[in-house]
C-alpha cells in the first residue's frame, strides 16, 4: 500500500510539475491579441471600446489588460512628458501579432462614428512602433472620448511586453522624441499646399531603412545627407524648413545612439513600413511618378549632357 502511495504521489507531481511547464510554454509563445483599456473609461465606455477594437477579430479569442497612470510614467515620462500615476487614460488599442515580415500596419478606428484621436496619427505610430522595437504586428487604436492618443501608445508598449517581448528603454524613448517631432512638423505645417504627414513619415521611414543599410556606425554627416535626399524625395524642400530638418536630424541620430539599427530585421522592417505608407497615400504618391515629372527630370537630364557635350565636344552616351 506504501509502495502504491509513493508511486501515485511520484505520478502527480509529475504531472503537475509537466502541466505547469506547458502552461509556462504556452503563454510564453502565446500569440492570443491583448486589448488594452484605458482605465478611465466608464463601464459602458469600456464595452464600447472592446467592440470596437475586437471587430477586425471576428470573433476571436483576445486578451484584455487595463492601462494605468503607472504605464504611461512608466513608458511615456523618460522621454519629458509629465504623467502622474494618477494621470487619466482614455485612449485603448488592440495589438495582434502576425506573420514575420508582414510589417507593422495601424489603424485608427471611429468610436460612435468618430475618430477621437486628436494628435496622433497611423504613421506617427507606425513610425514610432518601429523605433521602439515592435515587429510585425497588426495595431488598432481608438478612444471613447477626444484625446491626443498617448495611452494608446503606453498600452501598445506594456501589451508588446506583456507577452515576452521585452522593450529597449532607449528605443521607447527615442519613438516617443520622434513622434513628438513629427507631430509638431505636421501641425507647424498644416494647410500647406505640397505637405503632408504622409510624406514626412514615409521620408522617416526611408532614412531609417537607409540608415540600416550602412549600419549602427553611420556618422551624422551620414545621417544629414539621408535626410536631405530623402526631403529631396518625398518632394517636402519647399516646405521644411531648416530648423525643421535639423529636429528630424537629431532624432534619428537618437535612433542611431538607441541602439535600433542593431535589429537583424530593423531595415526590412523600415522599408516594409515606406512602402505601407506609400500604399497608404497612393493619391499623394502617384503624383511623384506621374510621366510629366520624370519627363521633367530627363530633360533636365539631357540638358545637363547637352551641356558638357557642346563643352567638350564629346560623344556622351546616357
Amino acid at each position: 500500500m506504501k509502495k502504491t502511495i509513493t508511486f501515485l504521489t511520484i505520478f502527480l507531481a509529475t504531472a503537475v510539475a509537466f502541466f505547469n511547464f506547458s502552461r509556462t510554454t504556452l503563454a510564453a509563445d502565446d500569440d492570443t491579441p491583448v486589448v488594452t483599456l484605458g482605465t478611465s473609461l466608464t463601464t459602458s465606455q469600456r464595452e464600447g471600446t472592446v467592440k470596437v477594437l475586437t471587430a477586425p477579430l471576428d470573433g476571436a479569442n483576445y486578451q484584455t489588460i487595463t492601462v494605468t497612470g503607472n504605464d504611461l510614467v512608466k513608458y511615456l515620462n523618460p522621454s519629458g512628458d509629465n504623467f502622474t500615476t494618477a494621470s487619466g487614460v482614455w485612449s485603448s488599442a488592440m495589438i495582434q501579432k502576425t506573420a514575420k515580415g508582414s510589417g507593422i500596419n495601424v489603424k485608427i478606428l471611429d468610436y460612435n462614428g468618430q475618430n477621437n484621436i486628436t494628435t496622433i496619427t497611423a504613421n506617427q505610430y507606425k513610425n514610432a512602433a518601429l523605433t521602439a522595437g515592435i515587429e510585425d504586428a497588426n495595431i488598432y487604436v481608438t478612444s471613447a472620448r477626444p484625446i491626443d492618443g498617448s495611452g494608446a501608445l503606453a498600452g501598445i508598449y506594456t501589451a508588446y511586453a506583456k507577452n515576452g517581448n521585452a522593450l529597449n528603454q532607449k528605443q521607447v524613448n527615442a519613438a516617443q522624441d520622434e513622434m513628438g517631432t513629427l507631430s509638431t512638423i505636421t501641425k507647424e505645417n498644416k494647410g500647406k499646399e505640397g505637405y503632408s504627414d504622409a510624406q514626412l513619415n514615409n521620408a522617416v521611414a526611408g532614412a531609417k531603412s537607409e540608415m540600416a543599410k550602412i549600419g549602427n556606425n553611420i556618422s551624422d554627416s551620414q545621417i544629414r545627407d539621408i535626410v536631405n535626399n530623402q526631403i529631396k524625395i518625398n518632394h517636402l524642400g519647399d516646405t521644411i524648413n531648416n530648423n525643421q530638418k535639423n529636429q528630424i536630424i537629431n532624432v534619428l541620430i537618437e535612433i542611431r545612439d538607441s541602439g535600433a539599427l542593431n535589429a537583424g530585421n530593423f531595415k526590412e522592417q523600415a522599408s516594409k513600413l515606406s512602402q505601407k505608407i506609400q500604399d497608404g497615400a497612393k493619391g499623394i504618391f502617384d503624383k511623384f511618378n506621374t510621366p510629366e515629372n520624370r519627363n521633367w527630370f530627363q530633360q533636365i537630364i539631357d540638358s545637363i549632357v547637352n551641356f558638357f557635350k557642346g563643352l567638350f565636344g564629346v560623344i556622351i552616351i546616357k
